[in-house]
């Protein structure tokens, strides 16, 4: 995190940490890797804001808006959708700024063009790689399905449309990590651990303290 400059009015986050500056993360790894669990634990830490590309693609599926016409059938096929679209829905959330002490980034960049398009566009403090096994993706994701009878079930949390993503995942995302560590922004961590682990792991790999309600 960085330090702000002399007369900088400093912001307290929800768990009382002081903030500087605006912080800009990617958060990757494959379906059910706890993504979205441990973007919204550093979000509610620090007064960022989670900008989940996947949730804005279900929102516009279950609203049937004209993006939604778009994409659907290639998201329940588990397939990518294609960059330029993609990345026109990334730079208009971006500009919405409503992101003060900064964001993570949760579900994009997911093939070389979009990296590309982010660079272009914004620095980022890191990318954090959250790595666990297909195994452990499978058994959590149909966890998650059997738990889903609810509103809260998702689309995509079957075995054939996760067989898909985790192969569009090995052949499209994954190769993105060379370009990451050729920037030196990327933080490796095991996500097979607990959800608390992982957090305490990703805080040490980008420096920043630990939330004293996480002690």
């Amino acid at each position: 995190m960085h330090v702000p400059p002399f007369g900088f009015e400093l912001a307290i986050g929800s768990y009382g940490v002081y903030l500087g500056d605006m912080d800009k993360y990617v958060i990757f790894g494959p379906q059910g890797s706890g993504k979205g669990t441990q973007s919204e634990l550093l979000c509610k830490a620090f007064n960022w804001v989670h900008i989940s590309i996947g949730d804005i693609f279900r929102w516009h599926m279950a609203n049937h808006t004209k993006l939604a016409a778009r994409v659907t059938r290639i998201m329940n096929q588990g397939l990518l959708v294609p960059d330029e679209i993609v990345e026109e829905v990334v730079h208009h959330r971006l500009e919405e700024h409503d992101w003060n002490w900064g964001f993570v980034l949760d579900g994009f960049p997911r093939t070389r063009p979009q990296a590309e398009f982010l660079f272009e566009h914004w620095n980022l403090d890191a990318v954090i790689y959250l790595d666990v096994p297909d195994q452990i993706v499978h058994e959590r994701v149909m966890a998650r399905a059997a738990e889903g009878m609810s509103f809260t079930k998702r689309f995509d949390d079957t075995p054939e449309v996760l067989q898909v993503r985790l192969r569009e995942y090995h052949e499209k995302t994954k190769p993105l990590i060379e370009l990451y560590q050729d920037k030196r922004i990327l933080r490796t961590i095991d996500a097979t651990q607990p959800i608390q682990a992982v957090f305490d792991d990703i805080l040490e790999q980008i420096r920043l303290p630990k939330p004293s309600s996480f002690a």
